[in-house]
């Protein structure tokens, strides 16, 4: 695995994020349906992300618990852009007065991922840097995830995600994710579950090859696996997008 972003590093790219998924909202319409998540128009998408934020500013602000915190949804109030710029900011100050090391509860207890305020600032990059491109997607101009956004992205994903989910359901297999940025993790699917690390060595099954944006992107169903190379089987690595649980 690749070290984490710097935790102050981790809030700027939330904020970068989410303001790109605002900048992309005032251009549109915001009963727009969203590409990457049908069911929802973009006033849903900016809802959904909107409370995400405020629901881990609570969490955060709670500190260790052995569950989460009570916490109800709100519907978006007055403007738009507005009431998200709010969510965002409640969530950063929360980041920035508990630290990186703050112990909270997380759902990803199963995962090797430690259960603190600074996971939870890495998770939320990714949370704002893909619905940042849904938003973008639903106004007709989706701009590839940041290189260093999406390189993060995998790597968390991988450890967090992926070792929240249990038990590889198939036979075997290694599957190698190549980005053309520089990192390749081979990924070992076993009964045990998935475990992630840097190619070191060992063949993989198959290998999912491109910009590190664009196997952000397949790993979270938002473009297709056409749109990056694949080399070997495609079966395992069809049956690992459809395990990946992202959507």
């Amino acid at each position: 695995m690749t070290s984490p972003l710097p935790f102050p590093e981790l809030l700027d790219l939330v904020a970068e994020r989410s303001a790109a998924l605002r900048q992309a909202v005032a251009t549109a319409d915001p009963g727009a349906r969203v590409p990457g998540c049908p069911d929802w128009s973009l006033r849903d998408l900016v809802a959904h992300l909107g409370n995400v934020q405020r629901f881990w500013a609570d969490v955060v602000a709670a500190g260790p618990a052995d569950g989460a915190p009570a916490f109800a949804e709100a519907e978006p109030a007055g403007d738009l852009v507005e009431w998200s710029a709010e969510s965002t900011r409640l969530l950063i100050d929360a980041l920035r007065v508990a630290g990186p090391d703050r112990d909270c509860w997380t759902w990803w207890g199963a995962s090797e991922a430690p259960m603190t305020s600074g996971a939870v600032a890495r998770h939320q990059v990714q949370e704002a840097a893909v619905h940042a491109w849904d938003a973008q997607a639903s106004a007709g101009k989706a701009e590839p995830v940041p290189a260093a956004v999406a390189v993060d992205t995998i790597d968390e994903l991988l450890v967090v995600t992926l070792g929240s989910l249990g038990a590889w359901p198939h036979r075997p297999a290694r599957i190698a994710l190549s980005a053309v940025e520089g990192p390749t993790w081979l990924v070992d699917l076993t009964p045990a579950g998935a475990k992630a690390s840097p190619a070191a060595g060992g063949e993989p099954l198959a290998t999912v090859r491109g910009a590190a944006s664009d196997l952000v992107l397949t790993l979270y169903k938002r473009i297709p696996p056409e749109d990056v190379e694949v080399d070997g089987d495609r079966e395992a690595v069809e049956q690992f997008l459809a395990w990946t649980d992202t959507e």
